[in-house]
């Protein structure tokens, strides 16, 4: 946001701040036992007292970091919740899952449900695929048992890589008319670089902690008891035509965007943005709500009561993870608005590296200092635009350098990332396993991208 104000303090201080704040933060939620959103409205206020925003501007601050994320995750969780509580009580989760466990057998279960998420994950964002998938990831896990890390850091990593490193996810279509790369060209690396980490750091690492940590499924969307047997339920085709309504809707709307940016159709328009205003993704999944609240419900016999009443149901128990996930972004603003992460970026920019390890380097600083992936990758973006735009790279050496910032903004997803609240509430873990798991996974999604984004510069390099 926009203040007034002009931080005096240097790159040393405000990293110790910032060091110390994290510090705190965990030293309340995980010795302390203090409530996570307690803990993170308490540490936010107390990092920007002490990073010197005025008191006067204290109150907006916080309130803008807690409204920016609440705009971009209320809906979604909110919209998602309903879909997957419908999907889960009228029997179309049980049925989906029967079709996947026949089709690929009960041993490549979180293969399919990986593969499936990275498909939707194409044009969908992470938090709002996510939600959408868990239904069918906690039914999977409670019919095969062993847990449900095995399932879900599957499918989680899938859209983490998606929304990582292929556009039209906003952080690398930002990075990428900064730097003057090629979208289609970033889009084709990208997934050449996406799938194979995926597998590795996702799926694989899925398979392995989630043999080690064992955690049962969470009831969290629910919203009251589960559904084993239900009356009359929806063949697994249904349940996929449901799922893939979202994902047509807002395909549509990047395939617009494209075509707008490309000179293809007016974009000024009116039925232009009428149309791209449907296909955006609350729109998308409100309308696949009322769609879904009639096949999964009055079609199949239900009353509209008894409709009502399961939306209304579906949103108590996620109120909790909007709210602390809310707290995060919070968190991650104060960081922001005090200067952190400029103050990193601006000690880093000299160093002296290749470009493309240093754009690396400051992207992972600045996602480690304030928590944003999509802000990190954009911001180093911009911090090495003048260096790239003084050299001579050609077209995959350009979009390598895309990767390898989008490999960094995804590293160490920590307390001060609201993904990380995200993921770690939904799936019923503590901070500690959280770290655990979730922050290890998105760093090796960042290593691996990295080093996958290096050769195919180098290669690049070789061959101009």
């Amino acid at each position: 946001m926009e203040m007034d104000w002009t931080q005096t303090l240097g790159a040393g201080p405000l990293l110790g701040i910032a060091a110390g704040a994290v510090a705190l933060l965990l030293v309340l939620i995980i010795w302390l036992r203090v409530h996570a959103f307690l803990a993170l409205v308490t540490v936010s206020v107390l990092t920007a007292f002490a990073t010197g925003i005025p008191a006067d501007q204290l109150i907006p601050v916080i309130s803008s970091g807690f409204g920016t994320t609440l705009a971009s995750v209320a809906l979604l969780v909110g919209l998602g919740a309903m879909l997957g509580r419908l999907v889960e009580v009228s029997g179309g989760a049980k049925a989906l899952t029967d079709m996947l466990i026949a089709k690929f057998g009960e041993d490549r279960a979180p293969l399919a449900l990986g593969v499936a998420s990275l498909i939707f994950g194409f044009p969908i964002f992470f938090d709002a695929g996510l939600v959408v998938m868990l239904p069918i990831i906690f039914a999977v896990a409670r019919r095969l048992g062993g847990g449900v890390l095995k399932y879900a850091l599957p499918a989680a990593g899938a859209f983490s890589v998606m929304h990582i490193y292929v556009p039209p996810h906003p952080g690398p279509v930002a990075a990428s008319s900064l730097l003057g790369a090629d979208v289609g060209l970033v889009v084709a690396l990208g997934l050449l670089v996406a799938i194979p980490t995926w597998y590795l750091t996702s799926y694989l690492y899925g398979l392995w902690v989630g043999r080690r940590i064992e955690l049962p499924v969470p009831d969290v969307l629910s919203g009251g008891p589960q559904v084993e047997d239900a009356e009359n339920p929806p063949r697994a085709r249904t349940v996929i035509l449901l799922l893939l309504l979202p994902l047509v809707m807002i395909f549509f709307d990047t395939g617009l965007n494209t075509a707008g940016s490309a000179g293809w159709v007016d974009s000024e328009a009116s039925w232009f943005s009428i149309a791209r205003a449907l296909g955006s993704t609350p729109i998308a999944l409100l309308v696949t709500v009322f769609v879904a609240s009639y096949v999964l419900g009055e079609r199949r016999g239900r009353t509209r009561a008894w409709v009502e009443d399961l939306l209304n149901n579906a949103l108590g128990p996620v109120c909790a993870i909007i709210l602390i996930t809310g707290a995060g972004g919070m968190f991650g603003g104060v960081l922001r608005t005090s200067g952190i992460g400029d103050a990193l970026s601006d000690a880093l920019s000299g160093i002296g590296l290749p470009v493309i390890v240093a754009g690396f380097v400051i992207a992972t600083a600045l996602r480690i200092a304030q928590g944003s992936a999509t802000v990190a990758l954009t911001a180093a973006a911009g911090l090495v635009q003048p260096v790239v735009g003084a050299g001579d790279y050609n077209a995959v050496q350009l979009a390598a350098i895309v990767l390898a910032l989008a490999a960094g903004s995804v590293m160490a997803s920590h307390v001060n990332d609201s993904g990380f609240w995200l993921v770690g509430r939904f799936l019923g873990m503590d901070v500690k396993t959280t770290l655990k798991t979730w922050t290890v996974m998105e760093t090796t999604i960042g290593l691996l991208g990295f080093g996958l984004a290096c050769a195919v510069y180098g290669i690049a390099t070789l061959a101009g």
